[in-house]
């Protein structure tokens, strides 16, 4: 019997078609998170797609061959979008799995849940970024969000959705993870989906972890992703950690690594009581199988690499999927520069090109925060993790100013 794959890859050609489209419905949204890629509007741009639009985006997304991307609405806050469900159940009927990520908000009803999967959406997605009220309403900007998210989880679930949940991950609430990993199970998520800073929008002001902690922190979530099905965002090195691990790669861990793992034992068990098949993660990176569209219908690689590469008002999107110079570049990790370039792991892994591109300028860059070092690049044959230097502040800060301007 084969066994499953411990990454999995896009089977179609991602050259001509993603894997997953992301659209921004609406910048409008209530919270003020502060980790947010966008600024805070509380009333709609009047320039975002109109209904029409928008269903003539997703009749093109539609018109790929099958099997067709996977659609995520989201925001800002997609249920301040009073055509939702028609936008739901129009891309349903044509035969796209559609998603949904809203904002925990008063406008996030069981009434509205049951609308929106009574129109055919699939899942729905939650962010609690912190283990205690204090951290995670600190970041959302308003107090009882917690609260609230926490109660809408069993809402979500008895409607028939696939609950995601989304953490983003920074120094000050990374030592709450374990019981942040505890909450999320006990609210009956189907995944955990983990979110790592880059430095762009308000996240530019937050403190991300340094490239050894994000290493302790890639081995701890793959330690427990036989707890619950982990996925990363802007981590792709998640995917290169997985390898490691099943190919025998011993890690020592740092600090932070010893400390999750010790909290995890004391909360959850030193091992799983109901142990599952972790979820093999999907090579999919900006541009390359992943694709965003905003709210004007602006295309970008992704919803924090600020390149425009076109717009669905005037062009279709397979056309700039296909053959937009950015989108190509980041599908041709053979000609990028750095040690990204000769790595090993770049086919499933290739760093975040968004952070690459906040921190340098340079999308073809090596990530920085990245402390992988490939043999290839180092002429030896050792697999060793080596540390890497602290990002410059010097670079880090015009690379906050930049995507603060952005």
């Amino acid at each position: 019997m084969a066994h499953a794959p411990v990454v999995r890859t896009v089977r179609h050609d991602i050259n001509t078609k993603p894997f997953i489209v992301i659209w921004e419905v609406t910048r409008a949204c209530a919270l003020v998170c502060k980790h947010c890629r966008a600024d805070a509007q509380h009333e709609p741009n009047p320039l975002q797609l109109s209904t029409e639009e928008g269903k003539r985006l997703l009749e093109n997304l539609a018109s790929y061959e099958k099997p067709r991307p996977l659609v995520v609405l989201t925001g800002g806050d997609p249920f301040e979008r009073g055509d939702l469900e028609e936008l739901t159940r129009y891309g349903t009927e044509l035969g796209l799995n559609v998603s949904l990520s809203p904002s925990v908000t008063p406008k996030l009803t069981p009434e509205r849940v049951q609308a929106l999967r009574e129109a055919g959406g699939k899942a729905m997605s939650m962010s609690l970024d912190g283990a205690t009220p204090e951290t995670h309403d600190a970041f959302r900007g308003f107090s009882g969000t917690f609260d609230q998210t926490v109660a809408m989880a069993p809402v979500i679930n008895e409607a028939g959705f696939r609950l995601q949940i989304n953490s983003t991950l920074t120094k000050k609430n990374i030592h709450e993870a374990p019981a942040l990993l505890k909450k999320v199970m006990e609210m009956g998520a189907k995944m955990w989906y983990v979110f790592f800073l880059v430095p762009t929008g308000r996240g530019a002001a937050l403190n991300a972890l340094d490239p050894v902690e994000r290493e302790d922190v890639l081995h701890w979530l793959a330690d427990v992703s036989n707890r619950i099905a982990i996925k990363t965002t802007e981590a792709p090195q998640y995917r290169r950690v997985v390898i490691q691990n099943q190919n025998g790669v011993h890690y020592e861990g740092g600090e932070l690594y010893q400390e999750l793992t010790a909290k995890t034992a004391e909360l959850l068990g030193a091992v799983a009581a109901k142990p599952r098949p972790p979820r093999a993660p999907m090579a999919v990176n900006s541009g390359s199988g992943f694709a965003f569209i905003d709210h004007i219908g602006d295309v970008y690689p992704n919803g924090f690499l600020p390149l425009h590469c076109g717009s669905v008002k005037n062009q279709n999107f397979h056309d700039i999927y296909t053959d937009s110079p950015v989108f190509k570049m980041l599908r041709d990790p053979d000609h990028w520069h750095g040690k990204c370039s000769v790595c090993e792991f770049h086919d499933v892994c290739g760093g975040s090109r968004s952070t690459a591109y906040a921190l340098t300028g340079d999308i073809s860059a090596s990530d920085p925060t990245c402390v992988y070092v490939p043999p290839a690049w180092t002429g030896t044959e050792t697999d060793e993790i080596t540390q890497t230097v602290e990002i410059p502040l010097t670079v880090a800060r015009s690379a906050e100013a930049s995507a603060a301007h952005h």
